[in-house]
């Protein structure tokens, strides 16, 4: 695995890839951060030191506002704006790119997926409604992408647990759920479960590798 950075010019301002390159690689998976981090987040890392290996390169993506030192995240539709222009530095390298991301990340992912031509998305911690707003579901989201998309939600995430998921089937394209017992927003899981975060993470790893793995037969 090799690893460097680039920054692309965006309507929102610049915004920063952090390649981590696969030797040959048949898919990318690009991962946007959450409104409340960046890039830093475990699973993101978890994910980007693992899937190198497996043929799959990682790019994590900072939006303009964070590359800009701000601690406030623009709207939804400035987060779209940026993802869209900085796509074809994604796209560049050839492979198939799987859209992605945690929390916001996920849910620009899922929003723009269809119209940039991504192979399916990745949606980690879908924040799919506010805390305690189950009345105002994102599910729409999620259920329009139009392609092969994989759910990794905690079991307590506050922003929807995987029991008030949607029929996988409602949308044009099933969904697939991955629950990770215990597991918060973060993946953080409490004391009382029978396994650590780090056991977590190998868990999101694992899962994640099975499915990009999959989509090579689709």
């Amino acid at each position: 695995m090799t690893t460097d950075t680039q920054t692309v010019d965006t309507p929102a301002g610049d915004a920063r890839i952090t390649w981590h390159r696969a030797g040959s690689p048949r898919l990318v998976l690009a991962l946007g951060h959450g409104a409340g981090g960046g890039i830093e987040a475990r699973d993101l890392r978890a994910l980007a030191g693992a899937l190198p290996a497996l043929g799959v390169t990682v790019a994590l993506v900072e939006q303009p506002w964070r590359v800009a030192g701000k601690k406030v995240a623009p709207a939804p539709k400035t987060l779209d704006t940026a993802w869209r222009a900085l796509w074809p530095a994604l796209a560049s390298d050839g492979p198939p790119v799987v859209a992605g991301g945690r929390s916001a990340g996920a849910r620009v992912a899922c929003r723009t997926a269809r119209e940039l031509g991504a192979r399916a998305v990745l949606a980690l911690s879908f924040p799919l409604h506010p805390p305690g707003r189950p009345e105002k579901s994102r599910a729409a989201e999620l259920l329009e992408t139009g392609v092969p998309a994989l759910v990794v939600q905690g079991g307590n995430d506050p922003f929807g647990k995987p029991s008030a998921y949607p029929d996988p089937a409602a949308g044009s394209v099933p969904y697939e759920l991955v629950e990770i017992p215990y597991g918060d927003h973060g993946f953080a899981v409490p004391k009382r479960a029978p396994y650590t975060r780090d056991e977590a993470l190998e868990l999101i790893t694992r899962s994640a590798a099975a499915w990009l793995g999959g989509l090579r037969e689709c």
